[in-house]
């Protein structure tokens, strides 16, 4: 008699969840990446204006200018501020799909050590079972020869 897990078919189906949670979780990294970079860029720009700006202040610069640029830190500044939040946002969204592929993770561990545990009852069953057959076989063959 072969081995048939008995919660087969929900081991499946927990190892594809993990897989999709495991997928979903490498996207969330890869959009938390891209919007990392975005801010990394925008943190770059703004710190190289401020050094242009200093430079220029040196060197003696037009009010106007000078205004404009003012105007162009602040605007970088509040998409900085909007980047953090998407950054922020991003963040939590991977650790949540990091806690979910954890969670699944744990699921199938759970099941395979059921599976596990459930052969080695199956496999010692097997054993008691051929122990008694050849009991059996040999009880027969023992009395077969003292009826001779």
């Amino acid at each position: 008699m072969a081995y048939q897990f008995r919660f087969d078919r929900v081991l499946t189906v927990r190892e594809r969840e993990k897989k999709e949670a495991e997928d979903r979780y490498r996207e969330s990294i890869e959009s938390f990446e891209g919007i990392a970079q975005k801010l990394y860029l925008l943190l770059k720009k703004k710190e190289r204006m401020i050094e242009d700006q200093t430079v220029s202040i040196q060197n003696g610069i037009a009010v106007q200018s000078l205004r404009h640029g003012q105007a162009f830190l602040t605007n970088i500044e509040k998409s900085i501020s909007y980047q953090q939040k998407l950054v922020m946002e991003a963040r939590s969204t991977m650790q949540w799909h990091e806690q979910r592929v954890t969670d699944r993770n744990i699921e199938v561990r759970k099941y395979e050590k059921i599976k596990d545990k459930d052969k080695l009852l199956f496999t010692a069953k097997q054993r008691e079972l051929d122990s008694q057959l050849m009991n059996e076989l040999s009880m027969i063959q023992f009395m077969k020869q003292r009826s001779r």
